[in-house]
């Protein structure tokens, strides 16, 4: 009876998803609501976060990261930092695309003029750590990436033979039918750094699942829905008020603004993904020319990466479902279809 007890104790940990969370997170945002979504959804095991540079810098991410682990209650050394820098873009690049091609309406951390001071407590060999842990447990482990894509393709070209090791990869970036949203033609993860991103959609990863402008654009956070969350005061809503309320898009000062949940959407699918359509399947490239298409999808000339996995990409939701999901998640409570 015992054995017996003890075993049914450990079936909720066999059962977890085991996940790599890879985030440029802001103050919180988008990726600090999935983050939320996917600790109180309860279905996920996270072995490790890791950091990279895209909205703000990799160590600013880390930090944000540890502040909104604190509101969750989760105690965790398991972050860790990851690439600094874009493969190859740079700084400079983008406003020179801004002046002659432009406009690139958000350049993240490349407007970045100071750095927060390097904490000696965070772990700092993030691309590493995404290697071993994918080499310790090969095809259980999925890559939840919500930012630019540095560290796995980093960690593609330290060890290429752990692309088919990798379970799935589940990530935010690009577009295929509608515009831009960093440049005119490219989104903005993808945008922060093309070359990353054409690494991992050539790669051999068994199975890519893609949200990309395409769905996002689809699911928009109003004053209306913003407030519906609000209205239920604990720490983490208070950190989503200040930040969509005073800082982007500034609810309290332009009401009449509205956002993509973008990142939101990627735990959603995770937690319950009946509520969203069948995906298109492609394969696609990204544009590395440094010209007005810096950064934008393509079809992918298969000659090129003739071994290269097929992508899932999301274009259908029932946003009313996947709302009361966030919703609920972000207030506190499990997600449930019967709310």
């Amino acid at each position: 009876m015992k054995i017996f007890a003890a075993l049914l104790m450990t079936l909720p940990l066999i059962s977890q998803q085991r996940l790599v969370l890879d985030t440029d997170c802001g103050f919180f945002g988008d990726d600090g609501a999935t983050l939320a979504m996917l600790v109180h959804s309860g279905k996920f095991r996270l072995e490790a976060i890791t950091t990279v540079s895209g909205n703000v810098s990799s160590q600013q991410a880390a930090q944000n990261v540890r502040d909104i682990l604190r509101l969750l209650g989760v105690t965790s050394r398991r972050v860790f930092l990851g690439a600094e820098l874009p493969l190859v873009h740079t700084a400079a690049m983008a406003e020179y695309a801004h002046q002659h091609w432009g406009p690139v309406a958000f350049r993240g951390a490349f407007a970045e003029h100071t750095r927060p001071a390097s904490n000696k407590t965070v772990n700092r060999d993030g691309v590493q750590e995404l290697i071993r842990i994918v080499e310790r447990a090969p095809n259980q482990i999925t890559i939840v990436a919500l930012g630019p894509l540095t560290n796995l393709a980093l960690a593609l070209r330290l060890r290429p033979e752990i692309a088919p090791k990798i379970r799935e990869l589940v990530f935010m970036g690009g577009q295929f039918h509608v515009p831009g949203n960093a440049s005119p033609q490219a989104e903005f993860n993808f945008w922060f750094d093309p070359e990353a991103a054409q690494i991992v959609l050539r790669s051999t990863i068994p199975k890519k699942v893609m949200f990309g402008l395409d769905i996002c654009n689809l699911a928009v956070l109003d004053r209306q829905r913003f407030e519906e969350i609000v209205k239920v005061k604990t720490p983490l809503t208070e950190r989503f008020r200040q930040d969509y309320g005073q800082r982007y898009p500034g609810f309290y000062q332009n009401p009449a603004a509205k956002v993509s949940v973008w990142d939101m959407l990627v735990a959603a699918w995770m937690i319950e993904p009946a509520y969203f359509g069948k995906p298109e399947t492609l394969y696609l490239d990204v544009d590395t020319r440094f010209a007005p298409g810096y950064g934008k999808v393509i079809e992918l000339d298969r000659r090129l990466a003739p071994d290269a996995t097929p992508v899932q990409m999301m274009n259908a939701l029932d946003y009313p479902q996947v709302f009361a999901l966030i919703r609920n998640c972000l207030q506190g409570g499990k997600p449930s279809r019967h709310r």
